[in-house]
């Protein structure tokens, strides 16, 4: 008896005409059929600023391992070694994290010989993380 698979809908974008994007709309395709979807706009930026880059690098702190880095960067640089032990992560876990974090411009790296050490590329980042913690102690902790 043969198995049969279940199968999703697929939907594929269609390019979008200027008009329907200021309308808030775009034309997707079902199976074949052209449906309608509601797309949020960008929101808009206080002059001056890149609200887009901030939720960037925001978005980059948002992991808990990823924060412990930052705070064990700040202190001094590490190795990816160093941070493997510190944390008791694997060492694939940890370059990737180390990744996001150099992707986002938060942390640089000097190589040595065969060694590579990581520090924070900026020590306003320690700065930003201090911060969070006051408002997190400010607020009750971030319990709900």
């Amino acid at each position: 008896m043969a198995m049969r698979r279940e199968t999703t809908p697929r939907t594929h974008l269609r390019s979008r005409s200027a008009a329907a994007t200021a309308a808030g709309v775009e034309q997707v395709d079902v199976d074949g059929a052209p449906v309608a979807v509601a797309v949020e706009p960008a929101p808009p930026s206080a002059p001056g600023h890149d609200h887009a880059a901030v939720a960037r690098l925001l978005h980059a702190l948002a992991e808990p391992h990823r924060l412990s880095m930052v705070h064990l960067l700040a202190r001094s640089e590490h190795r990816v070694v160093d941070l493997t032990s510190e944390l008791g992560l694997a060492q694939s876990t940890v370059s990737v994290h180390l990744a996001t974090l150099r992707d986002a411009g938060l942390v640089d790296v000097r190589r040595e010989g065969r060694s590579s050490w990581y520090r924070l590329a900026r020590p306003e980042v320690a700065h930003i993380l201090t911060d969070a913690e006051r408002v997190v102690e400010a607020t009750g902790g971030g319990s709900r």
